[in-house]
């Protein structure tokens, strides 16, 4: 399982002034311009990020912190800044580059609904790939299908997130994001298509998507689709993640909100409760047969 400390995902540049502000199915949208786009990563060699924001609000989301950097008045989920010089920015930095890994993306879903417009994510994939990199793939979106033919043939990874194997509560937790089915969906394409596959099974909600039973049935999709890769990862409490969570529980699951607060506040408790998760991890994976896809 993904440590609770990890390095920083990315290191980010502050975009200029907007050019245009809009709005587009209840989401703040501004046109900004950046200085670059390709930066150092904690988990890849790089990472890219056309977007500042998604739309996909997530309740859990850990890059909520990045309004330290990027001020808006409105709530995670409710603003997208749109990088709309992000594929020029990066033709010019890969010009200075070496080849390497890139997480795509790790500050946004690079998939998320603006994409089908705008369209960065993919031509910035162009350019990495025809450069040289690797790029693993990360999103909740099946939008991301959409560049299967950009993949194909290439050094790809596809991943996908999965927070619960329940939709219902998928819904709640990732309001916009793209049903588990279809992730699953893309999962199955991608490797149908001769790519290399990944799952994130992650941030395991406490009392949700932890128990055995739901365990058991995120590793047997897991194993439905042969995929190659597996991560999983618990629940972290970064910079405004805690009140978002918070106010979702009292709303949703008040029973559960005392128990989040010891596994995210109580030192001595997170460390017991690790280590059940570990064993629970453990068990569905070789219950599933996929204990050799655990990266």
């Amino acid at each position: 399982m993904i440590p609770a400390k990890q390095p920083s995902l990315f290191k980010e540049t502050r975009s200029r002034k907007p050019a245009r502000t809009y709005s587009a199915g209840g989401v703040t949208v501004r046109e900004v311009t950046c200085k670059s786009v390709l930066n150092a990563c904690g988990i890849d060699d790089y990472s890219f990020n056309g977007y500042t924001g998604c739309a996909h609000g997530c309740v859990y989301c850990y890059a909520r912190y990045m309004q330290r950097f990027h001020p808006h008045t409105e709530a995670w989920g409710k603003f997208v800044d749109v990088k709309v010089n992000a594929p020029e920015v990066l033709a010019r930095q890969l010009r200075r580059r070496k080849p390497g890994s890139v997480f795509t993306c790790s500050a946004c879903d690079g998939w998320q609904p603006l994409e089908r417009k705008h369209e960065l994510t993919r031509r910035c994939c162009e350019l990495l790939l025809g450069a040289g990199f690797h790029l693993g793939v990360l999103t909740k979106s099946d939008l991301v299908l959409r560049d299967l033919d950009v993949f194909a043939g290439r050094d790809v990874r596809v991943g996908v997130t999965i927070t619960t194997p329940d939709e219902s509560e998928a819904r709640l937790w990732e309001p916009k994001a793209s049903p588990v089915s279809a992730r699953v969906k893309v999962l199955k394409q991608a490797k149908a298509a001769g790519l290399e596959t990944s799952v994130m099974f992650g941030p395991l909600l406490p009392g949700i998507s932890d128990t055995p039973e739901a365990l058991g049935r995120l590793f047997e999709l897991a194993a439905e689709v042969g995929v190659d890769h597996i991560w999983t990862d618990m629940l972290n409490r970064r910079p405004l993640v805690w009140p978002s969570v918070r106010s979702f529980l009292r709303r949703h699951r008040p029973d559960l909100l005392d128990h989040y607060k010891r596994v995210l506040f109580d030192r001595a408790f997170r460390a017991d409760y690790e280590k059940e998760l570990d064993k629970r991890i453990d068990a569905a994976a070789r219950a599933s047969g996929m204990t050799g896809r655990m990266a």
